[in-house]
């Protein structure tokens, strides 16, 4: 390991531990010598000089609290003496300039991916199942249990010989076993699939679509288009009950505003116009067998790496999080834009104290202006609510060395890189333009995701230092670790680790081209993470309300 402390940006005046530090002992950092007051997790942050109450906290260069009573140099950072602040931030001509990467490494270099007939090309061949209405939620659940595991893509089957054994071993002697047997076989079942060029059948059960207000389910419709028009979706069956408020019209509607030349097989059974429930079902599955027989004769093609729309995101946040996986992942977004890809940037409630950044950034005042409306209007909904950004921090950050949201914004924003934004989206819009795109979520890590796919996201980078085990039904999730102990420890649902950053093992340049390469693999289908392994198919609309 190399230094035992780190300071963030040469103006922050708290510094962070890179390991554990124990009371009184004294450690080095660019000629400086720090006696420590307390003892200082690592993770942890302590003050680099005496503070009265009300100074500035400064950390990755911007404001991120305010101390609450007088500290001392070398005195451990928390929840008690430091409180959330932000510095305000308004439009104005900044003249932002760029200096893109050196992506030479990576010119001329292709993915295999699926191919569209509207020219979009996809990094998985999905055929999607959704339902228009909650009421539809147990037929889909029917389905997925006749289907999924039968065409090879469950996962379940090992958790069922388990419960096997579980029943045997009581019914033998009225106890259950007193050793696991080996539950590590592969899950990747591809060998017995019967349909090679197809990665998956998807189920979008949500608790929308009738109830709550009429504007609910208009949004549910425009994010359910959004999700049959997403490129590594190749068809999709849609079930129906018929009387409830997300009509399937209103669904064709949305899809062909969406895309005018939108054509993929689109299946429609409304069970109010069916002869029984077991028919339709039968028909479903029947009609979507055939379907599958057909989208399986697509197969990957090569394609320039600017067709790759690439999500960023945070969860399970750290005190790492923002000095190694994010930056990393930041590096590896900065070389797509360099490339011509579409990198999506969304999470506004942990943009909170780094707006002016982002405003500066953006490459015209339109955009800059409607970064601001939306970061007004949410924060608003959640002061009304009687909450706000500040309480965004959950226990487990804070416990990892998180302190303020504005401390937690600073290090999330780092995984969108540097690169100007070309657009700033609201939630369920399209991104359209190559470069960094904005794009309005909340931080919650499964209505993040979901955002970020029906944005047009082709792979999503996910980064965590505490384990996550988030994924998305259409759009393959990559897990990066902050850290090499939790990479280790939670190896089944972590893709990289971005650890030997912090051990002094590797620069933030060379684990973002590493991030990178590890995209192109897996948006050829070359290796497949552990999230898609997993079948963590996670989809939750926002409805608009309080969610941070």
């Amino acid at each position: 390991m190399g230094n035992k402390i780190l300071k963030a940006h040469e103006a922050d005046n708290v510094i962070v531990a890179l390991s554990d530090l124990k009371k009184d002992e004294s450690v080095l950092l660019n000629g400086n010598s720090y006696t420590l007051k307390d003892t200082i997790p690592a993770k942890h942050k302590f003050f680099a000089s005496d503070l009265q109450k009300g100074d500035d906290i400064t950390m990755y260069g911007v404001l991120v609290g305010k101390v609450q009573s007088p500290v001392s140099k070398g005195s451990l950072m928390t929840t008690d003496n430091v409180k959330h602040a932000a510095q305000p931030y308004s439009f104005r001509d900044a003249h932002y300039t760029w200096q893109a990467p050196d992506v030479s490494k990576f010119t001329g270099r292709t993915f295999k991916g699926y191919v569209r007939d509207d020219g979009r090309v996809g990094t998985a061949n999905y055929w999607l199942f959704i339902p228009t209405v909650f009421c539809e939620n147990r037929n889909l659940d029917v389905i997925r249990e006749a289907m999924q595991n039968e065409l090879g893509y469950g996962v379940s089957d090992k958790y069922k010989k388990f419960t096997r054994m579980l029943v045997d071993s009581y019914r033998e002697s009225g106890t259950a076993p007193t050793q696991w047997p080996d539950l590590s076989p592969a899950l990747e079942k591809a060998g017995a699939r019967p349909f090679k060029n197809i990665d998956g059948i998807k189920f979008l059960n949500h608790q929308g679509g009738c109830g709550g207000i009429r504007q609910d389910a208009a949004i549910l419709s425009k994010l359910l288009a959004a999700y049959c028009d997403h490129p590594n979706v190749g068809g999709i069956t849609v079930l129906s009950l018929g009387c409830q408020n997300l009509q399937v019209k209103d669904l064709l509607q949305d899809i062909k505003e969406r895309n005018p030349s939108f054509h993929k097989p689109l299946l429609i059974f409304e069970q109010q116009q069916s002869q029984s429930e077991e028919s339709m079902i039968a028909t479903a599955i029947q009609q979507t067998f055939e379907g599958l027989i057909e989208l399986n004769k697509m197969e990957r093609q090569p394609a320039p790496l600017d067709q790759l729309t690439v999500g960023v995101k945070c969860g399970g946040s750290d005190g790492f999080s923002g000095i190694s996986a994010n930056p990393a992942v930041g590096y590896a977004a900065d070389l797509l834009v360099g490339l011509g890809a579409k990198v999506l940037l969304a999470e506004f409630p942990e943009l909170c104290g780094v707006e002016q950044n982002i405003v500066d950034r953006c490459m015209n005042e339109a955009s800059a202006r409607k970064f601001m409306h939306l970061m007004r209007s949410y924060e608003t909904l959640a002061h009304n609510a009687g909450s706000g950004f500040h309480m965004n921090p959950s226990p487990g950050n804070i416990k990892d060395g998180i302190i303020t949201d504005a401390m937690k914004s600073a290090g999330a924003a780092k995984k969108g890189g540097t690169s100007p934004v070309v657009d700033v989206l609201d939630y369920t819009e399209p991104a359209t333009k190559p470069g960094l795109n904005m794009v309005c979520t909340p931080g919650n890590d499964v209505e993040a995701t979901t955002g970020k796919a029906a944005a047009g996201a082709t792979l999503i980078l996910f980064t965590t230092g505490l384990g996550t085990p988030t994924g998305n039904p259409v759009c393959p999730t990559i897990k990066v670790a902050t850290n090499s102990r939790l990479a280790t420890r939670m190896k089944d649902i972590i893709d990289i680790d971005t650890g030997p950053i912090i051990e002094g093992q590797k620069t933030i340049e060379q684990m973002g081209e590493d991030i990178l390469e590890f995209c192109i693999k897996a948006a050829s289908g070359e290796v497949v993470p552990k999230a898609v392994q997993l079948n963590q198919d996670d989809f939750i609309p926002w409805k608009r309300g309080v969610s941070l």
